[in-house]
C-alpha cells in the first residue's frame, strides 16, 4: 500500500528533541529497579556474532541463557521460581545445530534465533539470502533475524524491498522473522519509517534497528520513528507487529529506558518477550551486577558472576 508512505514526513528536530528528554528521564529505584532489570532479561536476545566462535563457547552462551541470574541473587528476591531466563539465543547459522543441541540438553525451551540473508551487510544475492534462511530453519532455528538491502531504501525501491522481504518471509516458513532495517545506513528517518512499513507490510513479526556491526546502531530517534510505524501499522491493521533495539546497549540504564519508551509509545502489552526484545551481548553482565550490588549492598567482583 503506497499510499501510506508516498507522503511521509519526519519533523528531526521535534524527534530529536524528544529523543533528548527520553534521555534524561528518572531512572526506577530499589525493588522497582530489580523488577525493571528483570523484565530486560526476559527479552534479551542473547548473542554471539563473532567470527572466532566454536561449539564451547555457544554452549557456554546457552548455559547463561538458561541461568541469566546467580540462583541465590534470584531466591534473595523471591523470584526463583519464576522461570526466569533470556528470550532467546542468536547465533550465525553455522552454530544454530550446537545452539539447539545445547538447550535441548539443558532441559529448556528457550528458541535459537539465527541471523541469515546476507547479514550483515545484506550484499547477497536474493537467491543465496533465500537458501541460507531455509537451511538455518532446517537446522533448527526458531527464528530468523533478516537483514535488508539498504540500497532498494536509498533509491527509493519500495516494491522490490516489499517483494525481498515478502519472499524471505516465505522461506522462514513457521519460523518467526525480524527485518533488520540497519537505520545507522538509510540515510534519513523519513526513510527509516517508510522500511518499516514495507518491512510490517510484507510479513515481519518483529522490526530490528541494527545489525549491531554498523557504525550508528541503535539511537532513541530511531526507536520513536519505528514505533510510532508500528503504532500507525497496528491502528490500520490490528496486527501487533514486535520491536527489537540492538546494537550499542551495554547498560542497565539503557535497557531500562527502553523498556519505558516502549510503555509509553506501543504501551504495556508490548512488554513481552512476543513484542519486544533487546540484541545484546554484553548487556546482560551489566544488569546482573546491578542485580547484586541491589541484592548485597557491594559490587560484584570479576570471579563472583559467570561468564556468558
Amino acid at each position: 500500500e503506497l499510499g501510506w508512505i508516498s507522503k511521509v514526513h519526519v519533523n528531526r528536530p521535534a524527534v530529536v528533541r524528544h529523543a533528548e528528554q527520553i534521555k534524561k528521564w528518572r531512572t526506577v529505584k530499589g525493588n522497582w529497579q530489580a523488577a525493571w532489570l528483570l523484565k530486560a532479561v526476559t527479552c534479551i536476545d542473547l548473542t554471539t556474532l563473532s567470527g572466532d566462535d566454536t561449539p564451547s563457547n555457544v554452549h557456554r552462551l546457552c548455559f547463561k541463557a538458561k541461568h541469566p541470574i546467580r540462583e541465590d541473587l534470584l531466591k534473595a528476591l523471591d523470584m526463583h521460581d519464576k522461570g526466569i531466563t533470556v528470550g532467546a539465543v542468536c547465533v550465525y547459522p553455522a552454530r544454530v545445530t550446537d545452539a539447539v543441541n545445547a538447550l535441548k540438553a539443558a532441559g529448556c525451551n528457550i528458541p535459537v534465533a539465527s541471523v541469515a540473508a546476507g547479514f550483515p551487510s545484506g550484499q547477497t544475492p536474493l537467491e543465496t539470502k533465500l537458501a541460507e534462511i531455509k537451511l538455518a530453519v532446517e537446522y533448527g532455528a526458531r527464528e530468523i533475524d533478516i537483514v535488508i538491502s539498504r540500497s532498494l531504501v536509498l533509491t527509493g525501491q519500495w516494491e522490490g524491498l516489499y517483494e525481498e522481504i515478502r519472499q524471505c518471509r516465505e522461506a522462514c516458513g513457521e519460523a518467526h522473522m525480524k527485518t533488520i532495517l540497519a537505520t545507522g545506513e538509510l540515510g534519513s528517518l523519513a526513510n527509516v519509517y517508510k522500511a518499516s512499513m514495507i518491512a510490517m507490510m510484507a510479513g515481519s513479526d518483529f522490526i530490528k534497528t541494527s545489525t549491531g556491526k554498523e557504525v550508528e546502531n541503535a539511537t532513541f530517534p530511531v526507536g520513536v520513528v519505528m514505533m510510532r510505524a508500528i503504532r500507525e501499522f497496528y491502528w490500520q491493521t490490528g496486527n501487533k507487529v514486535g520491536f527489537k533495539p540492538a546494537g550499542g546497549i551495554r547498560t542497565a540504564k539503557d535497557a531500562i529506558t527502553w523498556l519505558m519508551l516502549v510503555k509509553e509509545e506501543l504501551g504495556v502489552e508490548w512488554l513481552t518477550p512476543e513484542l519486544f526484545r533487546l540484541g545484546a551481548s554484553s548487556l546482560l553482565e551489566d544488569i546482573e551486577k546491578q542485580i547484586f550490588y541491589h541484592v548485597t549492598g557491594s559490587y560484584a567482583l570479576q570471579h563472583d558472576l559467570a561468564m556468558a
